[in-house]
C-alpha cells in the first residue's frame, strides 16, 4: 500500500463504518426524520468534511458518530465495536477512549488552569495526577501551546483557547477526532492557525471528521461530503489527499 503524508499508510481499516443509520424524533403527535438512511465510511488516517446548511442533518449525524445519542435504525461500528450491543454505561466508556471532540465554544472550564482544562478528560477516566500532568503537557507541546499551560481561558486568545480545547481532544490518544464548526467563532487568521494544526494532525495519520459550513474549512478535508435533508447528496473529493482517497 503506498504511503500518505507523514509516512502513513493511508486508508486501512475503518475507523467509522455506518451503514443505513436514521434518527426519527417525535415531537408531539408528529415524526421528524432527521437522517434518512446515511452510510459513510472514514478510514484510519483519512480526513473527512461533512458540509451542510441548517437543518440538514449534520449534528445528528455528529451526535451519533460522537455516541452521544443512539440511531432509531441502522449500524454503527466504530473501530471494530458494534455499538448496537452496549448499554450505556459501554458507550459513555468507548467514547472517552475511542473519541476526542472539538467544538465551536471551546467548551473550557473558566476557572481552571490550560493544563487542567486538558487533563480534565483522564480525571474523568480515573488517571493518577502525575500522569495527567504529564500527558497533558505532552498534549499542549503537540499544538503549541506549552507555554500557556498556568493561563485560564479569560487570558487566552479565540485561536489560543481553540488549541488548547484540541490538545484536550489529543489527551487520550483517541483513534478519531470530531470536529464541530472549529474554526466557526475565530477570525480569519486565528483560524488559519486552527487548520494548520488540523493538517499537521492529519499528517501524522490522526483520523479527522469535520462539521462545517465553511468551505475554506473543508478544503482542508481529503473529502468533503455534502448533506441536505437528513441524507448525503453527494462526494468531493480534494486533490492533495494522499493516493487511495474515498471510501
Amino acid at each position: 500500500m503506498a504511503e500518505g503524508r507523514g509516512g502513513v499508510a493511508p486508508f486501512s481499516s475503518p475507523v467509522i463504518d455506518a451503514t443505513g443509520l436514521q434518527r426519527i424524533y417525535t415531537v408531539g403527535s408528529s415524526t421528524v426524520a432527521a437522517l434518512r438512511g446515511v452510510d459513510l465510511v472514514v478510514r484510519k488516517g483519512e480526513s473527512a468534511a461533512i458540509m451542510g446548511p441548517s437543518g440538514s442533518g449534520k449534528s445528528t449525524l455528529l451526535g451519533l458518530l460522537g455516541l452521544l445519542d443512539r440511531p432509531t435504525a441502522g449500524r454503527y461500528v466504530i473501530q471494530g465495536t458494534d455499538t448496537s450491543t452496549l448499554d450505556d454505561d459501554e458507550l459513555a466508556a468507548l467514547r472517552n477512549r475511542a473519541i476526542g471532540f472539538i467544538f465551536q465554544a471551546f467548551n473550557l472550564l473558566p476557572a481552571e488552569s490550560a493544563e487542567d482544562n486538558v487533563a480534565a478528560p483522564l480525571l474523568y477516566a480515573g488517571v493518577r495526577r502525575p500522569e495527567r500532568q504529564r500527558r497533558a503537557m505532552a498534549a499542549l507541546e503537540t499544538v503549541g501551546s506549552a507555554d500557556w499551560r498556568s493561563r485560564r481561558p479569560t487570558e487566552l486568545s479565540g485561536g489560543q483557547q481553540q488549541r488548547v480545547a484540541i490538545a484536550r481532544a489529543l489527551v487520550g490518544d483517541p483513534g478519531l477526532i470530531l470536529a464541530d464548526e472549529p474554526t466557526g467563532n475565530l477570525d480569519s487568521v486565528s483560524g488559519g492557525e486552527v487548520l494548520d494544526v488540523l493538517d499537521r494532525l492529519r499528517d501524522e495519520g490522526r483520523t479527522i471528521v469535520l462539521i462545517t459550513h465553511d468551505p475554506t474549512v473543508a478544503s482542508h478535508a481529503g473529502r468533503t461530503l455534502r448533506m441536505s435533508d437528513g441524507g448525503f447528496l453527494g462526494e468531493e473529493l480534494c486533490s492533495t489527499e494522499p493516493d487511495g482517497a474515498g471510501a
